[in-house]
């Protein structure tokens, strides 16, 4: 126990450099997933049968593709398009991208679950489709979608380990680099994995408070 806590001194401060970079992948990643799901769910509820569709699909493909195999494509794949993107935009876009499937599918929950009865009532004192969804449909559905929407976001931090896969020097890259240059197995992969979990347990709790609140309606 002794060695392992001078290895977690010496370890530590490299590792936070890994714990920013986890940080940021998963900030934005959340960000661009959240944008692109509410705009698939959008189109699901749309009434469009061809936006429906249309989101549908993409859905499904999107969700039938591994994140790691969207991240290779897009770091390795979209330069010989003549697109190129550096490791953190690809992992960013390619984990955003990813679960904006799940985001989406969270959000259409939540929209179908409003009553049609507040719908009907609104479109017949005069409002529009989106003035309906922004005034009535979306401020009561997203108390609705935040426990699952916590959880994403706990999952989304445990993914970002796999942009160390197109180089992203992330927490789970920085431990790795150092194991292999320390032979230290264990105290390096103790240190990470409790690192992964004090960022994880905020998110944790958080979730809790949501469905205990949630539960209460």
């Amino acid at each position: 126990m002794k060695g392992f806590w001078h290895d977690a001194a010496d370890f530590f401060p490299i590792l936070m450099n890994g714990v920013a970079l986890t940080i940021v992948v998963t900030i934005g990643s959340l960000l661009l997933s959240t944008v692109l799901g509410l705009i698939w769910a959008m189109m699901r509820v749309s009434g469009i049968k061809a936006l429906s569709m249309l989101s549908a699909s993409l859905i499904n493909v999107i969700r039938g593709i591994p994140i790691i195999v969207l991240l290779f494509y897009l770091y390795f794949v979209m330069p010989d398009l003549g697109v190129t993107l550096s490791a953190l935009q690809a992992a960013i876009l390619g984990l955003g991208i990813a679960y904006s499937a799940y985001q989406a599918e969270n959000f259409r929950a939540g929209i179908e679950a409003i009553d049609k009865g507040q719908i009907e009532a609104a479109q017949s004192i005069g409002m529009g489709w989106w003035l309906t969804m922004r005034r009535v449909v979306l401020p009561q559905a997203v108390r609705i979608v935040l426990p699952p929407y916590g959880n994403v976001m706990i999952m989304m931090l445990k993914d970002s380990s796999q942009a160390s896969t197109i180089t992203v020097a992330e927490l789970a890259l920085q431990g790795k680099l150092i194991a292999s240059s320390t032979f230290k197995n264990t105290s390096v992969f103790t240190l990470v994995a409790l690192m992964y979990l004090t960022m994880s347990i905020p998110l944790i709790l958080l979730v809790r408070h949501f469905e205990k609140r949630a539960g209460k309606r």
